[in-house]
């Protein structure tokens, strides 16, 4: 664990005289890139963070928003990148673990878990099913011994991924306005380490996840105990209740040397610790392993000396172990001492705050040369193109992966994964959607409007089940910053981001950056995550079966526009053209009016255009009613394009409405008065999906066939390769 020569000197200038050994570790941790954000600090202060209903508060590491009705909810992202490429089972639970501490730090019940996976080809590469498989069991073990559904996620495959994994984590919260905790702390206050043991599991894990990864240190890797993380869930929550804690904070990335740091530079005051106090697992820990340690279910804690003897039988009730490692003093030094010697000694804002970095951007060539590729001709065979796309990896269904998750534990979960958007239950009576969404294979060739697209699609589909956008945390990961074509791709997604957000008015109440995700092979592609939060008043769309005679509805533009598509990729292997670009008003409109008739009860079911385009989203409708559908071309509107492109661009903006016949010429009067494009495209009858053009089949398949290829065949490749 090194500073760079220069920070070395900055801090050496800062503190006035040259840092000892302790002291070198402790900063090294905390300005590593995992941690400090030198990079990408000074650019995200570009993201709209206010809104009417977010609150701030000093020291959260998680977003809230308020509800109404005295309630808030809060939200956090986390990834678990480089130790879930290495140990993808205890990587990807301890990150499942960590994000849910972040939502307990506010004073809020984590509520629900939603994950973002990527891997490499799964269909050519054992190792790639190998960690795909065991990252789902890890966050299913531990999500699942805490009692917290997994409501959602996504899931993508591509070669750039390849002996590498992206496992994000994101987690929702619910309680009550007034017991979020008001973090403030004053002199003679104690500090208290609760939770699992300290050992030499996840040493140098912030530095680990902060350099391109190249070797296998297990060692970096943090060890889960989902049943320490239930007692201490437990037991916080009753401590809050009972008046017990003044401040508190997870202990994450660069385990106590962020947490004590940060906590004093946030509280504007100082604190005091002794290493020698701290419960240890292993034996002869040095001071700076027991500083830098990440071990697991831990949390630091500022009560006063007349609270600390509840406190302590709160957790000894729970048998949860809790010691007294320090004291607040009004010096805003961080001094760490083992008994009677001292350690270190330095102003907490300077260990709190790296120097950041304004790094050089430059646009990748690649990125033109990709546009001026030809395109591939059209597949010959429609039926049997539909029939790939539909057992293809990235647009077969997940239930493989969410049939392993405990998603409805809790009794909240009123619209479960596998559809557009999950909606949880809030005690106010009313309810929560929430998404997340990437493409990497759109923002690779156009990284701003990519990650438009991304926010977009997330907002997309919580409009599909009736709700209001009303909130926002990114995740953005990328290859190694000091590259200035990978840096270029990330300021362009965060602008994309920043513009999408301030036109909607959805506030980023959140997010994590994760850089250096590259192997021996190369960089990922840029994957930017998107995850959003949509409020209902009243009562959700709960997707209804489809029955003969009900009508299809397409809502909004097919373009011309096949960059980036499944289609282009997965069928032809074809990368290059150009990805999709949101039309903001157009979305606008289109958002506004969908919601409108979802709020109205004139909708069956709504699902939005996606990956695949419109002959999978059409598909999937029919497959998971169990009946055929017949789909006319001519009506979808359209620039002049082919059959093919109809079917599978992947265009933005377009919502697929199932109207009962009673409700067609309302819904069709409303959507003219909006002047929103729309099409009549199909009818549902009969047990056969068959798409026409110019009153001609071009495509027809059986919905069972269909469904056996697409629900079973994701399950098939993991299990059997």
């Amino acid at each position: 664990m090194n500073l760079q020569p220069q920070e070395l000197e900055y801090l050496t200038k800062k503190i006035g005289r040259t840092p000892n050994e302790t002291e070198t570790h402790i900063v090294a941790a905390e300005w590593s890139e995992h941690c400090s954000y030198k990079s990408s600090k000074i650019h995200l202060k570009m993201l709209p963070t206010s809104g009417p209903r977010v609150i701030h508060e000093k020291g959260y590491d998680s977003g809230v928003l308020d509800v109404g009705d005295g309630y808030v909810i809060t939200v956090h992202i986390e990834s678990h990148n480089h130790p879930s490429a290495v140990e993808p089972y205890g990587g990807a639970a301890t990150g499942v673990g960590g994000v849910i501490r972040d939502i307990l730090s506010a004073g809020t019940r984590p509520i629900a878990i939603l994950d973002g996976l990527r891997f490499g080809n799964i269909e050519k590469d054992s190792h790639a099913r190998w960690l795909f498989k065991n990252a789902v069991t890890g966050i299913a073990d531990y999500g699942n011994c805490l009692g917290i559904p997994t409501v959602g996620g996504e899931v993508e495959f591509d070669d750039c991924y390849a002996n590498y994994a992206l496992v994000d984590v994101a987690s929702v919260g619910f309680g009550k306005k007034e017991n979020l905790f008001k973090n403030h702390a004053e002199p003679g206050d104690v500090v208290v380490l609760m939770g699992g043991s300290t050992g030499r599991d996840g040493i140098g894990g912030a530095q680990f996840a902060s350099d391109s990864l190249e070797t296998e240190d297990r060692s970096a890797v943090q060890i889960p105990d989902p049943f320490i993380e239930k007692l201490i869930i437990e037991a916080t929550l009753e401590a809050r209740n009972k008046g017990c804690i003044k401040a508190i904070k997870d202990l994450g990335g660069g385990g106590l040397s962020c947490a004590v740091s940060e906590t004093a530079d946030a509280l504007g005051v100082g604190i005091e610790l002794d290493v020698a106090q701290v419960h240890l697992r292993e034996q002869n820990m040095k001071p700076s392993e027991i500083m830098t340690s990440e071990s697991q279910e831990r949390m630091l804690i500022i009560t006063d000396k007349k609270r600390f003897h509840t406190l302590q039988q709160i957790c000894k009730r729970f048998r949860v172990s809790c010691s007294v490692i320090g004291k607040v003093t009004g010096d805003k030094i961080m001094k760490v001492r083992e008994k009677n010697t001292v350690l270190a000694s330095m102003p907490a804002e300077i260990v709190a705050n790296a120097p950041l970095l304004d790094r050089p951007s430059k646009r990748p060539a690649y990125i033109d040369e990709l546009k001026k590729k030809k395109e591939p001709k059209p597949a010959l065979d429609m039926t049997r193109t539909l029939l790939r796309l539909l057992a293809s990896p990235n647009i077969a269904s997940k239930s493989w992966v969410y049939g392993q998750y405990d998603h409805e534990v809790g009794i909240r979960t009123v619209v479960k994964p596998g559809v557009d958007s999950a909606v949880l239950r809030l005690d106010n009576g009313k309810y929560l959607a929430v998404k997340i969404d990437g493409n990497p294979k759109h923002c690779y060739l156009d990284p701003r409007h990519g990650a438009i697209g991304c926010f977009e699609e997330a907002c997309r589909n919580v409009v599909c089940t009736g709700a209001t956008p009303i909130g926002m945390v990114d995740h953005l990961q990328f290859g190694n910053p000091e590259n200035p074509e990978i840096f270029w791709t990330f300021l362009e997604s965060l602008k994309g981001i920043t513009e999408f957000s301030k036109y909607y008015g959805i506030p980023c109440v959140g997010g994590k950056v994760s850089l250096y995700n590259e192997t021996p092979q190369g960089p990922i592609k840029p994957t930017p995550l998107i995850g959003v939060l949509g409020l209902i008043d009243k009562n959700p769309l709960k997707p209804q079966k489809i029955e003969d005679n009900d009508v299809l509805l397409l809502v909004g533009r097919t373009k011309d526009e096949l960059g980036g598509s499944e289609y282009y990729e997965y069928i032809h292997k074809f990368i290059g053209g150009n990805c999709p670009q949101v039309d903001m008003r157009e979305s606008k409109k289109n958002m506004d009016a969908v919601l409108h008739l979802i709020q109205n009860a004139k909708l069956k079911a709504v699902h939005d255009c996606s990956k695949g385009g419109f002959a999978v989203a059409a598909s999937e409708l029919a497959m998971t009613s169990g009946i055929g559908c017949t789909i006319s071309l001519e009506n979808v509107p359209q620039d002049k394009i082919s059959c093919d492109k109809l079917l599978f661009s992947e265009s933005h903006s377009r919502y697929l409405l199932v109207v009962e016949p009673a409700n067609l010429d309302s819904v069709v009067e409303y959507l003219r008065e909006c002047k929103v494009e729309f099409g009549l495209v199909g009818r549902f009858h009969d047990k056969e999906i068959e798409i026409l053009h110019k009153k001609k089949p071009i495509a027809k398949l059986r919905v069972d066939k269909a469904h056996d290829k697409w629900f079973n065949s994701l399950r098939d490749l993991v299990l059997h390769g």
